[in-house]
């Protein structure tokens, strides 16, 4: 446990879930990747996410996980924490992967829980607990049941906390009252990991954000935690409140949010390509939708 309220957090606050760019053709866009990241971090993020839901790990193999780290590590320096997720359904697998990504240069590791077989409590606890021990990385553990059908239950995730390399959390939870429950038990660096909970998280003592959102704006996401940290949280809110129609439209669409960033990225001129199969791209009324949802955003003062 290393994180504390006084403490910097472990990896910074504004965490982009960075997008995978791919070329149209569908191969890894490494000058892509490298031009977006430097962007994300010019524009604010402190962090950078790679290969998490976001960045479309399931479809990328192992080989372009560890080019993609290479790259943006090239693109970023020490600006920017690089955070390569590693998580699968198979744990020999995950520390394979961890190991690679310690070797490519990442900064830490984001373990999901595994998914599909959905093993009990003590199995999952297992799981992670062999990872960490595998490599000399922190790791941020990644608590998304919606899609991995396991939740990771609070009293697992503080007897998690005892370990020395177990230092933060990605919480997709949607359970509020349990993630307060950890922060009050334990120094576990959280980071919303939903955009609308952003605000409502960091105000209750989590480290910062790991977001979709900042794909397009971090700068504006950014802003909602730099106004808090200000003491300024009417603007804080305000700040979240006129992210709100953007959020909705890019994480509420019944589309995922690697479909929907980079529909809007592609309008940004910004590197994004086509999503690999079975995701398919957003149609030309959905990307409408979201680039006016993105104007208005941008052109809008805060109030």
């Amino acid at each position: 446990m290393t994180y504390a309220a006084s403490s910097p957090p472990p990896f910074g606050r504004t965490l982009c879930a960075m997008i995978t760019p791919f070329t149209e053709e569908g191969a890894l866009d490494v000058a892509g990747a490298r031009r977006l990241a430097a962007h994300l971090v010019e524009q604010g993020c402190e962090g950078l996410v790679l290969s998490g839901t976001t960045g479309e790990s399931p479809t990328t193999s192992d080989a372009e996980k560890a080019e993609l780290i290479r790259a943006v590590r090239e693109a970023v320096g020490e600006r920017a924490s690089i955070v390569a997720g590693v998580g699968t359904a198979d744990t020999r697998h995950t520390v394979n992967l961890a190991l690679e990504a310690e070797k490519a240069g990442a900064d830490g590791v984001l373990l999901v829980t595994p998914y599909y077989s959905r093993p009990p409590q003590d199995a999952v606890e297992a799981h992670f607990r062999e990872v960490a021990d595998a490599t000399a990385l922190p790791v941020m553990l990644y608590d998304i049941p919606g899609r991995t059908g396991t939740r990771i239950e609070p009293e697992t995730m503080i007897r998690l906390a005892e370990h020395p390399r177990i230092v933060a959390v990605k919480d997709c939870s949607y359970d509020f009252l349990g993630t307060q429950k950890v922060l009050a038990a334990t120094d576990l660096a959280y980071y919303a990991g939903c955009d609308e909970h952003n605000l409502a998280l960091y105000a209750v003592g989590a480290a910062g954000c790991v977001s979709t959102v900042a794909n397009v704006a971090p700068r504006e996401i950014r802003a909602v935690l730099d106004a808090y940290d200000a003491g300024d949280t009417a603007l804080a809110t305000r700040l979240q409140r006129r992210l709100t129609p953007l959020i909705n439209r890019m994480m509420s669409s019944n589309l995922p949010g690697t479909v929907t960033a980079k529909a809007l990225l592609t309008t940004l001129a910004l590197p994004a390509g086509p999503v690999r199969p079975p995701l398919r791209p957003a149609n030309a009324t959905t990307t409408t939708a979201l680039r006016e949802a993105y104007d208005h955003l941008v052109v809008t003062e805060p109030a």
